[in-house]
């Protein structure tokens, strides 16, 4: 991990704004789900579905790995630009996906760190995981075609193990067992066969388990593809309408695979994958639209006042996460009363005032978000940018 100083137009320049202001709001979206005040009581957009289904909350993962597989290629050809060489660069990656894995081991365990819970799962080990995968792909081969054929073979084959292989102890989905079942499915089997109870988020299973990281590496290409677009010599308003169509198109194919394949975040089916890429592929469009094509003079500076923040958020964006999640386990391990954490204290004191439960959870977590913003705000206007 580097800390980088240097002026924001510095850094900024060269980059399409849009895809670090979708990266902001993005984050600043997932620590404002995160970090609800009574995850009970949450306003239903602000919590995942409990199975099945999709709510604006899933949304937020899938862009996030969406961003990293555009920022891949700018990266990549940016360092090439200045005259690495690919094997510089494939040891830039692997040290990365290390760091990036190691990280979440942090923010999985912090502040106990007891070997029989360590969660070895998680956001930031399948970032690692999708990240080593496709950067060395586009190392490998920078053509479009091979990453949509992978990426096809990804959804198609992820499909067939969790819809026809049968799970050992329950037989086939379907037809011996509910299609997602649960627990029942091959995904959950192979997280129990892997790890015990105590190293998966939810015990019986674990979102970011290892099968699933199939279909998230498609999510991942999709960005990769996208970043290799935008980096075509046609207009940036040709670029916008391409990813607008490609978007609606996922969208389409999502929502109908999802009438025999359902859309799961926690298993990120093949349909997830399509209906959640074709939203974030829309964001990025929209914001393309709003930022690059709107908000830039000449010059190439940002004239809006109102990006800053999501600026701040998006160009720290790893930095922003990690100490969002720090923040709340130190909040849920400090008890100033017996039985009460802190971050229980906090949410009561606030529905002391706020009778309403929904609304003062939001008013809690619109507090972290506003924290943390102040923690990346400063690195933002020092000109310090945490590069992984």
């Amino acid at each position: 991990m580097t800390v980088a100083n240097s002026s924001r137009e510095g850094l900024l320049s060269g980059r399409l704004l849009s895809v670090d202001v979708l990266r902001g709001l993005t984050i600043a979206f997932m620590i404002l789900v995160n970090n609800n005040g009574n995850e009970a009581a949450a306003y239903w957009p602000l919590k995942h579905a409990a199975w099945n289904g999709f709510t604006p909350t899933d949304l937020v993962f899938p862009t996030f790995l969406f961003l990293v597989g555009i920022t891949t290629v700018f990266s990549a050809e940016a360092r090439l630009a200045k005259g690495a060489t690919k094997r510089d660069l494939f040891l830039h990656v692997l040290r990365r996906s290390i760091v990036l894995y190691l990280l979440g081991l942090v923010v999985n365990s912090f502040p106990y760190f007891h070997l029989h819970t360590m969660r070895f799962y998680g956001v930031l080990p399948r970032i690692a995981i999708c990240y080593l995968i496709t950067a060395s792909l586009y190392l490998l081969n920078p053509g479009w075609r091979s990453k949509v054929a992978l990426a096809i073979a990804a959804l198609a084959s992820y499909w067939v193990l969790m819809r026809f292989v049968p799970v050992p102890g329950y037989g086939v989905p379907g037809h011996d067992i509910p299609l997602l079942d649960r627990d029942a499915n091959l995904a959950a089997w192979l997280d129990r066969q892997i790890f015990s109870p105590s190293h998966l988020y939810e015990h019986t299973r674990d979102p970011e388990g290892l099968l699933s990281t199939i279909p998230a590496l498609a999510t991942s290409l999709l960005g990769l593809l996208t970043g290799i677009w935008l980096r075509t010599k046609r207009t940036l308003t040709a670029k916008c309408t391409g990813i607008a169509i490609a978007g609606l198109t996922g969208v389409l194919l999502g929502g109908l695979w999802n009438l025999s394949f359902p859309i799961n975040k926690k298993l990120w089916t093949s349909s997830y994958v399509l209906f959640a890429g074709g939203l974030s592929l829309l964001l990025l469009a929209l914001c393309l639209m709003l930022v690059d094509l709107k908000q830039k003079n000449p010059n190439g500076r940002n004239r809006s006042p109102f990006l800053t923040p999501f600026l701040a958020f998006g160009t720290n964006a790893i930095a922003a996460y990690v100490f969002s999640e720090l923040l709340q386990s130190t909040l849920g391990s400090i008890h100033p009363q017996p039985g009460v954490n802190l971050q229980q204290l906090l949410y009561r004191s606030i529905q002391h005032f706020v009778p309403d439960p929904a609304f003062a959870s939001l008013l809690y977590s619109l507090g972290i978000v506003a924290v943390c913003w102040a923690f990346v705000a400063v690195l933002y206007r020092r000109g310090v940018f945490i590069k992984i």
